[in-house]
């Protein structure tokens, strides 16, 4: 009585397949199934974002251009081809950017150095001899003043570098030609002394080359002194009409938001991994290895699931091709509720003629009554199956052998009982009490539901010992075995949930069930918030 017809469809893993191309939605399914995990991380970017567009106060920025040019004693003279060359510009934005200029700008502004440091930036452009300086501050005045300030302190710093150099070579040059001064001064004393012909002219030779040798020297340092040490010139200063936001702030905004919904896809991935679904018919047969009996699509409109109800006859037809009229069959699932299933699994089987004993024991038989009630008003109507007449009432004339109807008979203005009668024999006729009778004559049972030529009962496992067909609405395996103990006394089915069945708990149950001796008729894959 509970054995299971042998099918043609094999019930153990599928074949290995040869793998198939990622494509791109291969690639979006992931973050589509977790979308809600996306849009989460995605918020939370926003809102960071968000809280530091308000929270910290926007950046003004301020610019100021310094041409730099190389000290020259003559800058009349043409540098030659390698005027960009003249002078070293990374020496020069390390200049700006160094202790002196910073440490100016802090007593200026009354701050800390390292926040001066952090705040200016000297930009040189390749090839060029300027020096950039940019300045960000909470206001426009600030960033201006500090900005002009900041180019203007360089280029202290640079002029005096210039003249502490020149200071030292005319020191150089003083103390060399005092030096030759005093050569000169014993010369000149020797020659009024000697006497000699031949000394004389070695003295005055000596005291020409003496002469000759400190007016270079005096030369010299007049062009050291007439050098012209200014570095260079503020050909832009920094002005509050061309002070600049320090970006744009609403880019803040929407760089929070992609940069949140890229964490978000990475951690979907990464949760994905982790906490592997069934997303497709494939990851169902390869978690289970078992046979597929039909797919219950989700329904384009919610307002009207017939869609589903056809994929649940279909797979009602799948299960009875393989079980005996006389069948135990339990619906199974991990962690999810059956109830509409075995609901709809149980009309459609009904609807064919058969009796159906719909078995629960976990206090759930009022939603099983309620969706069948549901269900059978869905129902399409079949043309071909044969109308059965409805019971003639009482009193009604026989339809006679030529197959001809006699004329009706005229109703009396007396109805039984209306008028009493004076014989003392005479019979009393009490009107008779009908009982509960579909529109095919039979008398149903006030705890079954008439589906089509068929019906279904409700009750409890130990109640349908005596049924034919039995569907047991079996509570989760992950929580409760009884599943699993209902299935050894006749076969079952796998429902599997896509996109909320774990593939490692469809493998767990799979291998529970052939561990108790039970061989799976297939699995089902829902998708639907009703099945």
């Amino acid at each position: 009585m509970t054995d299971v017809t042998p099918g043609s469809w094999p019930t153990g893993g599928p074949s290995p397949a040869t793998p198939g191309a990622v494509t791109l939605t291969d690639l979006l399914r992931v973050p589509m199934h977790r979308l809600r995990l996306v849009g989460a991380v995605a918020m939370v970017g926003l809102l960071a974002a968000l809280g530091y567009v308000l929270l910290v106060p926007a950046a003004v920025t301020a610019n100021a251009v310094v041409a730099v040019r190389p000290v020259v004693t003559d800058a009349f003279t043409p540098s030659g081809a390698g005027a960009d060359r003249a002078v070293n510009m990374n020496v020069e934005s390390g200049i700006a950017t160094g202790t002196e200029v910073v440490q100016r700008l802090a007593d200026a502004a009354g701050g800390h150095p390292r926040d001066v440091r952090g705040a200016l930036e000297v930009e040189v452009p390749t090839g060029g001899q300027i020096l950039r300086f940019t300045y960000q501050a909470g206001d426009a005045q600030r960033a201006v003043q500090s900005a002009n300030l900041a180019a203007q302190a360089y280029l202290d710093v640079r002029r005096t570098m210039y003249e502490q150099q020149r200071a030292e070579m005319l020191r150089s040059y003083d103390a060399s030609i005092t030096k030759v001064a005093a050569q000169q001064a014993a010369l000149q004393k020797r020659a009024s002394t000697v006497k000699d012909t031949a000394a004389g002219d070695a003295v005055v030779a000596e005291l020409a080359g003496i002469n000759n040798q400190l007016t270079q020297l005096n030369s010299a340092r007049t062009e050291i002194a007439a050098v012209d040490v200014n570095p260079g010139w503020v050909t832009q200063t920094a002005e509050k009409s061309l002070a600049t936001s320090a970006g744009n702030r609403p880019l803040y905004l929407v760089a929070g938001l992609l940069g949140g919904a890229l964490i978000g896809i990475v951690l979907a991935y990464v949760w994905e991994s982790a906490d592997r679904r069934v997303r497709s018919v494939a990851d169902g047969r390869d978690a289970s290895g078992l046979p597929l009996l039909g797919t219950v699509r989700r329904p384009a409109f919610r307002g009207s699931p017939r869609a589903v109800d056809a994929d649940v006859r279909y797979v009602a037809m799948a299960v009875a091709e393989r079980v005996r009229p006389a069948a135990r069959v339990a619906l199974l699932s991990t962690r999810e509720d059956a109830t509409a299933l075995t609901a709809g699994l149980a009309v459609a089987l009904a609807a064919d003629g058969r009796d159906v004993f719909v078995a629960d024991d976990s206090g759930r038989t009022e939603r099983l009554r309620a969706t069948v009630l549901a269900d059978r008003g869905r129902l399409p109507i079949d043309p071909s199956r044969p109308l059965v007449p409805k019971p003639r009432p009482a009193g009604s004339p026989a339809p006679a052998d030529g197959g001809e109807t006699a004329a009706p008979r005229r109703p009396s203005p007396h109805p039984p009982g209306a008028r009493p009668s004076t014989d003392a024999d005479a019979t009393l006729t009490l009107p008779r009490v009908s009982s509960a009778r579909p529109d095919n004559g039979r008398v149903v049972d006030p705890d079954e539901v008439s589906v089509g030529v068929g019906s279904v009962r409700f009750g409890t496992w130990r109640q349908g010992a005596d049924h034919g067909l039995v569907l047991f609405n079996a509570p989760p395996a992950e929580s409760d075995e009884r599943g699993v103990a209902v299935a050894r006394q006749g076969s079952a089915v796998v429902i599997v949930e896509r996109d909320r069945t774990r593939q490692s708990d469809l493998r767990r149950l799979v291998e529970r069930l052939r561990a108790a001796g039970v061989t799976p008729l297939g699995f089902v894959l829902t998708r639907n918030g009703r099945a």
